[in-house]
């Protein structure tokens, strides 16, 4: 993304994928840090935007004139406010990139319309991927690495780790660091997620612990359909609930390396749980520890229908999440 593609500009990013959408984000965040290293970032919700406030984050400050804002949550824009962005986003001041991200639905699309209209605002819009767009996105993410992947190998990884977008980045960015320029087969792919029963499990965590109810859903039943065993269900997530409460709990401001061996995580699964406990609140964390703990004692003999304690967990994990 380049700097003349943002500062000056009004970047409308909308869609229900949420790794596309906070890539979107971060492309623009990083080209203002490019032409600035200085350059200040803020963010803020809609709910809490009115003019004054926009006038706020906009405007120079003591350090630095050229500044990043992002607005997140659209939708929820008070009426009061809708004129004032308006008028901003028709002519927005030339050291800025505002980011405004919408999650998708209909909620707001009377402001998504008239922001669509006007001339400095320029729209990046994520939509839910087919299944047979999943390899391609595979073969992206391994080639911006430096690496190449062929589609048959690609659609073994998204068989073994499954449809989730960041788990499957993350797996990318796993397979070029240990082959790095080395085209992948799927020999390379198997080494690591071929015919990995852990590998499907951690795919019905890592949907449940975005929040993504329908595919953590999706994911149990084709996990359990393949032979899954459940313990190793309750096992992931688990681990998915240690990795956020240990990211929480962990000091700030050390650096990359140290805080994957704080979390106890390899740094690639870092950026995954850095961006999941945004969603978590200590106590929602907590709640699901104990959720995950009763399944597992459910699953090893406490109760007689593993499916169903299963899917009783996914609803649990994603509805704690949906309470922040």
């Amino acid at each position: 993304m380049r700097t003349a593609d943002v500062l000056g500009k009004v970047i409308l990013v909308t869609g229900k994928e949420e790794f596309l959408n906070e890539r979107t984000v971060t492309g623009v965040r990083q080209a203002v840090r490019a032409h600035d290293p200085e350059a200040e970032l803020s963010e803020t919700s809609a709910s809490e935007l009115s003019l004054a406030t926009l006038g706020e984050l906009a405007a120079p400050s003591l350090f630095s004139s050229i500044r990043c804002v992002v607005v997140r949550g659209l939708e929820n824009l008070p009426d009061e406010s809708v004129d004032g962005l308006l008028g901003y986003a028709a002519a927005p001041a030339e050291e800025v990139a505002l980011v405004l991200v919408h999650g998708g639905g209909p909620k707001g699309s009377g402001v998504l319309n008239k922001l669509r209209k006007l001339g400095p605002v320029t729209e990046s819009k994520s939509g839910d991927l087919k299944a047979s767009e999943f390899p391609s996105f595979v073969a992206a993410e391994v080639r911006s690495h430096g690496s190449s992947i062929d589609r048959e190998a690609a659609a073994v990884l998204v068989q073994a780790v499954g449809q989730d977008l960041r788990s499957l980045a993350a797996a990318a960015d796993q397979l070029t660091n240990d082959f790095p320029g080395q085209s992948l087969s799927i020999e390379k792919v198997k080494q690591y997620f071929g015919g990995r029963a852990e590998a499907k499990s951690f795919a019905v965590a890592d949907a449940a612990f975005w929040g993504r109810r329908e595919a953590a859903l999706e994911e149990l039943r084709w996990a359990l359909d393949a032979g899954t065993a459940p313990v190793l269900v309750t096992s992931a997530f688990a681990g998915g609930a240690r990795g956020v409460a240990r990211y929480k709990a962990a000091p700030r401001g050390m650096r990359d390396a140290d805080l994957a061996r704080e979390v106890g995580v390899p740094p690639w699964k870092l950026r995954t749980i850095r961006d999941q406990s945004r969603g978590w609140s200590d106590a929602a964390i907590s709640r699901a520890i104990r959720a995950v703990a009763r399944a597992d004692a459910d699953i090893k003999g406490a109760a007689s229908d593993a499916s169903y304690t299963l899917e009783r967990l996914v609803l649990t994990i994603t509805g704690l999440r949906d309470q922040r």
